[in-house]
Order: structure tokens, then C-alpha cells, then sequence
């Protein structure tokens, strides 16, 4: 199989509400037009990958073994929309957490690009072709370094990353969309 672009998506408040912490399966609900996005990417032909920073593995906040059932929830409530998730990665770490064997700093925490690397390991992604798209400044910051072009969502906490946050940063996004579905819209124009 050839090589195809990706569409890497963060987790929490882009594909799910943003509730803090997802520490149990009840609190993982899909955003409205989510299953259609990525549905649209699917069909286009985009690989689509989560890149999700999960610190509440370092912090205690839950095991990683909740982080599988949450995933294969979100792949159930996806299928029911015709969507599908091609990878998912993310890292449990944080610098000053509590269960020793997450706590470290690592490259895989956004704005690092270790989670990127990992899925042009195991996927013929076409980098010149793919996209980053989340709710945060770390999100974008992470599309920047590896030279991708990134839309930041107004869902989860973008409203309040465009009004509080960017204005101090050097990192711009490529486009702001009011969800996912309209940045997918965006990314296939």
C-alpha cells in the first residue's frame, strides 16, 4: 500500500466533550458531527490518528488499563456513525506525577512530536500531505515542529486558548474551526 496523508487528532474537547479528566467510561461523550468527520476522513482516504496527552496515568488519577476501555468505547460509539480510528496513541507520562513508572519527561508529551513519530513508524503516512487538529496551543505547537499544517477547534477548550492563550503565543493556526467536522471541511477544500 502507498503512502497517505494523516489526520492527527487530539482526544479530549476535539473528538470528546472536555471534562478534565476522563477517569470513567460515562464521561466519554462523542461531540456532536464527530462519527461525520471522521467518516468523511475515512472515506477520502486519510490514515486518522489520536495524539492524546493522558497525564492522569502519571498522576493517579486512573490506571492505563481504563485508557484501552475508553478507546475501545470510543471505537464501538464511532462504528455506529461508519467512522473509524486507523492508530491511537498517547502518553500516560507527566514530570512530577505520582506512580513512578510514568513520571518522567519524555518526547512523546505535546507540544513534543514523539506521538508523531511513532505513527510514521507503524504507517505509511505522507507528512506532506497531513494535518494536526486539537483544542489547545500544544496541539499547534506540536503541528509546528513537525512542519504541519494545524487547525485548532473552538470545542473543549479552544474558545478560551484563541481568547486567553494565543494572543501571547508565536504559534498561529492554520484555520479555526467551530468543531471537527467543519476543520475536516477545511483540511478537504
Amino acid at each position: 500500500m502507498g503512502y497517505r496523508p494523516a489526520v492527527f487528532l487530539d482526544r479530549d474537547g476535539t473528538i470528546n466533550e472536555q471534562m478534565g479528566y476522563v477517569n470513567h467510561p460515562s464521561r466519554f461523550v462523542l461531540l456532536p458531527r464527530t462519527g461525520e468527520a471522521i467518516r468523511l476522513l475515512n472515506e477520502k482516504g486519510f490514515y486518522v490518528v489520536i495524539v492524546s496527552n493522558q497525564s492522569g496515568v502519571a498522576r493517579g488519577y486512573f490506571p492505563e488499563s481504563l485508557l484501552d476501555e475508553i478507546n475501545s468505547l470510543m471505537h464501538k460509539k464511532l462504528a455506529k456513525a461508519g467512522a473509524h480510528i486507523d492508530a491511537i496513541y498517547y502518553c500516560p507520562h507527566y514530570p512530577t506525577g505520582l506512580i513512578k513508572k510514568y513520571t518522567k519527561k519524555c518526547d512523546c508529551r505535546k507540544p513534543g512530536i514523539g506521538l508523531l513519530k511513532r505513527a510514521t513508524e507503524d504507517l505509511p503516512i505522507d507528512m506532506s500531505r497531513s494535518y494536526v487538529v486539537g483544542d489547545t496551543c500544544s496541539d499547534l505547537e506540536m503541528g509546528q515542529k513537525a512542519g504541519l499544517p494545524s487547525v485548532l477547534v473552538r470545542t473543549g477548550y479552544g474558545l478560551g486558548e484563541i481568547e486567553y492563550v494565543l494572543p501571547r503565543r508565536r504559534v498561529k493556526p492554520t484555520y479555526v474551526a467551530s468543531d471537527l467536522l467543519d476543520a475536516v471541511h477545511y483540511i478537504l477544500s
